[in-house]
């Protein structure tokens, strides 16, 4: 209630509600593009191509609220940006060049995202080529080179003006662009997902008593991914007083917030990637012996297949935590600022000391954050387990839809205390 209550008030400020509603129109703007289709598509021939398994395309196809499997104009969705922003954080740590721009502050900041850009229409339109001549290729019944330039330039826009809303988000509205419109490709599913629900138990598929457990299970589910999202070890840090001229620093007491789950959703990501890549090929090549294998034993809906699947499903996302963690919170740069600095941790010598210190409060953290992916995202198996029900619950989007909703809210709340308002998250 206290949440409504502080966004009431946040309606009230005029600067705010313009926001709220700017970034509430763009998103508009999203879900109407994704459902205008691309020209020369026969929408018959497109419903055949993706009936059954989708495999990793099925991922594509959550980022982009369905636009994917509908291909529209906003089929490729934003994970071109994405992936190009996960292939500049990852080449900063093997490039020297790009690493010092990093650290430069904002300008460098700024240029990286340039980068970015430019990769991210690159691989917009080398993925809307492949789609063309491959994945769609069935459902164009024109195939000339006119009608394939089309569809790749109507699909690199969509992705490029995307991109630009996203932006255009971060400067005038609330809350991170990128993360919103993959949060409002999620949610539109939503709907659908309560009308399929609401079909069975009047045809009798489902029984009121599921729905009432499954409705709980789900609340318990979101409490406790809000729970490990917003939960951290907060490293206790001193500063030691110096003059420096006729000035005395430091001597103030600080923390190292070190996050349960530091990696947010990318192990799932990269996992699920890796596992659904085998069963994207069976896709291209079905009926095949090659198929048959995979369907049977690294399928999760095989036999044996769904137990071996989570099973490397886990590994994956186990190993993934400890490194994108890795990449992204250095022990040996934290250590080292602390002592350029004047800081320590009380307790605990500066140097090596302090390095051996933060690398073991940080695998012991990751393990805790490793374990929760683990079971957020073999979710769908344990449901399908215990119910009938046929609802979209992934881990995967459940995790992107309250990390987004978590964030947007501690935005408003930021411009709620600069206003001197209480705010809800305490």
């Amino acid at each position: 209630m206290e949440m409504l209550r502080t966004i009431a008030r946040a309606w009230k400020i005029d600067d705010i509600r313009k926001k709220i509603i700017f970034t509430l129109l763009m998103l508009l703007v999203f879900r109407v593009g994704s459902n205008i289709p691309v020209p020369g598509i026969d929408r018959s021939i497109l419903a055949d191509v993706f009936s059954g398994d989708m495999g990793l395309l099925s991922l594509f196809d959550l980022f982009s609220g369905g636009s994917f499997s509908n291909f529209t104009i906003f089929a490729l969705s934003i994970t071109p940006y994405v992936t190009a922003s996960i292939i500049f954080q990852l080449l900063a740590i093997a490039i020297p060049r790009l690493e010092a721009l990093a650290k430069e502050g904002t300008e460098g900041r700024k240029k990286i995202a340039q980068y970015t850009r430019y990769l991210t229409v690159v691989l917009a339109f080398v993925q809307a080529i492949g789609m063309s001549l491959g994945l769609f290729r069935q459902a164009i019944p024109d195939r000339s080179f006119g009608t394939i330039a089309v569809i790749v330039l109507t699909l690199s826009a969509g992705t490029a003006f995307l991109m630009w809303l996203g932006e255009q988000i971060n400067e005038n509205g609330i809350g991170n662009g990128i993360s919103l419109i993959i949060f409002g490709g999620i949610v539109s599913r939503a709907p659908s997902a309560i009308h399929t629900t609401w079909l069975s138990y009047k045809a009798g598929e489902v029984g009121l008593l599921s729905i009432a457990l499954f409705v709980l299970f789900a609340v318990f589910v979101i409490v406790g991914i809000v729970m490990v999202t917003q939960g951290q070890r907060k490293i206790p840090v001193q500063y030691a007083k110096r003059v420096v001229g006729r000035k005395m620093y430091g001597g103030q007491s600080t923390h190292i917030p070190m996050k349960v789950n530091q990696s947010g959703v990318i192990p799932i990501i990269f996992g699920m990637s890796l596992l659904q890549f085998p069963l994207t090929i069976t896709y291209f090549v079905a009926g095949s012996g090659f198929a048959e294998f995979v369907e049977k034993w690294l399928s999760p809906s095989g036999n044996p297949g769904i137990w071996i699947y989570n099973i490397f499903y886990v590994i994956l996302i186990m190993f993934f935590t400890f490194f994108y963690t890795s990449v992204i919170f250095n022990p040996v740069d934290v250590a080292n600022n602390m002592k350029s600095n004047g800081g320590f941790i009380p307790g605990i010598r500066p140097g090596r000391s302090t390095i051996e210190y933060l690398n073991k409060v940080m695998t012991r953290i990751t393990f805790v954050g490793a374990v929760f992916l683990s079971l957020v995202a073999i979710l769908p198996a344990i449901i399908q387990g215990v119910s009938t029900l046929n609802f979209s619950f992934g881990g995967t989007s459940l995790l992107i839809a309250v990390g987004v909703g978590l964030d947007t809210m501690k935005q408003l709340e930021n411009q709620m205390v600069m206003r001197n308002y209480q705010g809800f998250l305490k």
